[in-house]
């Protein structure tokens, strides 16, 4: 049986575009209880908020920050990458918007990261 749109291996570019936007969603789903958890401390314990928000002047968590805003940069662009599956004729090009969307959350995510280093 062949492959919807000539898609027949998972090596292929936009199945790992697919792959890349389910893994990115997965993962921020897993930080969203930890993001509640550091809200209702906010309204709970301002001064344990503080406390807490000590540790993110080290430099692991200033690593976890540009992996998480990686991860929010490639689930927008592989959302936008899907309504364009949806709404726009097929073109073979989309391969390299797909890539190209992923340069573009890494170089997002790395500006962040200098940001947040300096």
């Amino acid at each position: 049986m062949k492959a919807a749109r000539n898609i027949t291996s998972r090596a292929h570019p936009l199945w790992l575009a697919y792959i890349l936007h389910r893994l990115s969603g997965l993962l921020l789903a897993l930080f969203l209880p930890l993001h509640f958890w550091v809200l209702a401390m906010a309204m709970a314990d301002p001064a344990r908020l503080d406390s807490f928000l000590a540790i993110t002047k080290a430099d692991a968590v200033k690593l976890a920050e540009f992996g998480l805003v990686f991860l929010l940069a490639v689930h927008m662009f592989g959302g936008l990458r899907l309504m364009a599956l949806e709404w726009l004729p097929w073109s073979g090009p989309q391969k390299t918007l797909a890539a190209a969307a992923t340069a573009a959350s890494f170089l997002i995510a790395t500006v962040f990261l200098m940001q947040a280093a300096a």
